[in-house]
């Protein structure tokens, strides 16, 4: 297992530190895979405020992976994948099919409400999840932990990413 710097972003009008139980989730499975929670924020669902933290981790050499929860269905205020998108200079088209393709075997249709989207910004991989404990923990068991340990065979992100420190990129 690689040890990643990993940033967790909570997307949320409702969630505070004491009840954001998604981010929590998240922060506690990476650290159990051996990665370093290195940064952490909970943002109303605003476009741009999201928008600017995500901007701040992806300039900074130290963060590796943005992981953010929250905000990807259809209400009205749901804009993470749209605030998103035009950060990425690769999008992950696989992450989004992929996390509705595993999410389907537990939630069957509804899956089709999840607008989880993945990328690439200055070489920081980015991944949107959904706001439930039970979609951060899909997303994270059925994917990232095999995505972001450099052992996981025939391919894995955390392998681009090591790569690029070690050229020293990023």
């Amino acid at each position: 297992m690689s040890n990643l710097a990993i940033a967790v972003l909570t997307v949320s009008d409702t969630r505070t530190p004491e009840t954001d139980s998604s981010g929590d989730l998240i922060a506690d499975l990476l650290t159990q895979d051996g990665h370093q929670l290195t940064a952490r924020a909970i943002v109303k669902d605003d476009i741009y405020e999201v928008r600017k933290i995500v901007s701040a981790w992806i300039a900074d050499p130290t963060i590796h992976v943005v992981v953010s929860t929250g905000g990807t269905g259809f209400s009205g205020r749901d804009t993470t994948p749209e605030a998103l998108l035009p950060l990425f200079d690769t999008t992950i088209d696989g992450f989004g099919e992929l996390f509705r393709q595993v999410s389907y075997e537990e939630i069957g249709s509804s899956t089709i409400q999840s607008r989880a989207v993945g990328g690439i910004a200055n070489d920081t991989l980015i991944f949107a999840l959904p706001g439930s404990n039970g979609a951060c923990r899909t997303g994270w068991e059925k994917i990232l932990h095999n995505q972001l340990d450099a052992d996981f065979r025939p391919c894995n992100f955390a392998e681009l990413i090591h790569r690029k420190l070690e050229n020293g990129n990023h």
